[in-house]
């Protein structure tokens, strides 16, 4: 997708106007890139059938970045962007990937040192070379060779948000072919895995050759690994494989739990069937020679006495067992959502009015949305003082009083997200956070504290008596930065005895808390939300991904507060 490759390209573009000292310009590529990262239509089918205007339609593009859309639609390249790169051949994705790196350090260690790539920067860190650079010193040092240790341990996984949407296009196309009956992804995708290897699809075709064809010149492929008559398997420009195989309709519900997985359910899975007498396999449950169960995963499930169960859920984390006692939770449904709490407006740099974000939720069927706007800690995110959030209030409550008179069973309600600072304090007044339905704080500096320090900071947050929800609990940027040094296991019973509430933020790079927490927390009775930390409309439709790890902790409905009514959740906040 287009979409991709033009965000990737705008985020560079920021950060080499960043390496430059630019001013603002930086955040209005940002802006443009987070736009078209989450665009859910196809930017070239808005250049195709509305032009230029169509591209202006975007969320944060202007008329200047527009015309670079244009001109990569048209030619493949930006001049604007190559120029850069001829004065700065850096490769900034690696470079700028690791922690504590910023486009501003990527400038002084390649014309101080010379260092383009992620090998050269691991080098010159091995070697001593960074410390003694001015603004550098051993900390940093330190801090870079740990961040790519970290990248190195993720090297060859792609973020599910980075993949799914890629998979699903692959998927309503495979459908789309007359020759295919059916069609499934499989594997981590299927599980919802927060990152991916490769992916895999399955089908039922009537002619699988044409299928096959199809697969293997498929637009984005660059290579083909394999070609066959039932299985094929390619690598897409994105650096990921995808897998193919048509299944017969006899065997395709085996198959379908066979290669949806994980290994480790399917090794407990075929020790049951051993116990029972029976042999599991792709093609089908057997007694002898005889095939009891194949055609569904529902009946394969049954003939080995439990409830299907979720893919979500296919860990070995104890799901089996829950099967086999009839005790599988009802974990939470992909529509259960009744609003998003974590929406950024305009007032704090989001993209979009409050009237639009309105706008957006009631058309995902929404009974509420609340506004989050970071507080004045965060200079680089506009966050608002005392006066600024009075100021926006009032515009919600104008907004509030225009859908009553509408007569729209609909709310929006007063948020912040506000900063936990060092010492654990919230950067704005009390006064303050008690005229809003609800608070949010999350760490957003110091993220290398000490252990006990970090974990101290956050429960003084938690004992705050204003502050609801702990927002992206762990800190973690999937793929780029570690967890912070946090006791857990004290931040759950914190907020077992404060009744806070801990967020699952959907955004692919976050998905914080992780399943693992996720479940921890529901055992330990922790109410949650699920959030998308929107700061443009487009993002609100990342709330499945959230969703999906939620269920993958195995929550439910109960659980989840932004799946009640207004009413009941406001009965739930401090």
């Amino acid at each position: 997708m287009k979409n991709k490759e033009l965000a990737k390209i705008f985020t560079e573009i920021s950060e080499y106007l960043e390496m430059e000292g630019v001013q603002f310009k930086p955040y209005a590529y940002q802006k443009a890139a987070l736009a078209l990262e989450t665009l859910k239509n196809d930017v070239e089918d808005l250049y195709k059938t509305g032009g230029l205007k169509g591209l202006k339609g975007i969320s944060g593009v202007g008329e200047s970045i527009a015309h670079k859309i244009e001109e990569y639609l048209t030619t493949g390249r930006i001049e604007y962007y190559e120029e850069f790169k001829q004065k700065m051949p850096i490769n900034l994705d690696d470079i700028v990937g690791v922690e504590g790196v910023g486009p501003k350090k990527a400038r002084v260690l390649f014309e101080k040192l010379g260092v383009k790539t992620l090998e050269e920067l691991e080098a010159a860190a091995q070697a001593h070379r960074i410390a003694p650079l001015f603004g550098f010193g051993e900390k940093t040092e330190k801090n870079i060779l740990q961040g790519i240790e970290f990248l190195k341990t993720s090297k060859g996984r792609f973020l599910l948000g980075e993949i799914l949407p890629i998979a699903n296009q692959v998927l309503e196309k495979l459908q789309s072919l007359p020759e295919v009956e059916r069609a499934n992804t499989a594997g981590s995708v299927r599980r919802m895995k927060e990152t991916i290897g490769d992916v895999d699809f399955l089908v039922i075709s009537t002619d699988s050759a044409r299928v096959m064809e199809w697969f293997v010149a498929q637009p984005g492929v660059v290579k083909v690994w394999g070609h066959g008559d039932t299985k094929s398997s390619v690598r897409l420009k994105e650096g990921f494989d995808m897998d193919i195989r048509v299944i017969t309709p006899e065997s395709y519900g085996a198959a379908l739990q066979y290669f949806t997985g994980s290994k480790d359910h399917n090794i407990a899975l075929r020790k049951i069937a051993i116990d029972k007498g029976y042999k599991l396999s792709e093609y089908g449950l057997f007694q002898g020679e005889r095939l009891i169960a194949a055609a569904t995963e529902e009946e394969v499930y049954e003939k080995l006495g439990m409830a299907w169960i979720p893919p979500e859920l296919r860990e070995n984390r104890g799901e089996i067992e829950a099967a086999l006692a009839g005790k599988l939770p009802e974990i939470i449904g992909y529509g259960d959502i009744k609003g998003d709490l974590h929406v950024h407006c305009n007032w704090d740099g989001g993209a979009n009015s409050i009237d639009e974000i309105v706008e957006a939720a009631l058309a995902l069927a929404y009974e509420y949305v609340g506004i989050a706007d970071h507080t004045q800690f965060l200079k680089i995110e506009r966050g608002l003082d005392e006066d600024k959030l009075r100021a926006r209030n009032r515009e919600i409550e104008e907004i509030n009083a225009r859908l009553a008179r509408e007569g729209k069973n609909f709310r929006v309600l007063k948020g912040c997200e506000a900063n936990i600072l060092a010492d654990g304090a919230i950067d704005i007044t009390d006064e303050a956070l008690a005229e809003q339905d609800f608070v949010i704080a999350g760490v957003h500096s110091h993220f290398k504290q000490p252990r006990e320090e970090m974990t101290r900071r956050i429960l003084r947050a938690m004992r705050n008596p204003h502050v609801d929800i702990i927002a992206h609990p762990t800190g973690r940027i999937l793929k780029r930065r570690e967890e912070y040094e946090v006791a857990i296991d004290d931040l759950l019973k914190g907020a077992q005895e404060t009744g806070t509430i801990l967020e699952i933020n959907s955004y692919p790079e976050r998905l914080d808390l992780g399943d693992v927490n996720i479940f921890a927390a529901k055992q330990a009775g922790i109410k949650m939300a699920i959030n998308t930390d929107t700061h443009n409309v487009d993002q609100l439709h990342l709330m499945g991904f959230g969703i999906s790890q939620a269920r993958r902790g195995w929550a439910e409905k109960k659980d989840i507060i932004n799946a009640w009514p207004a009413a009941e959740l406001l009965k739930m906040l401090k």
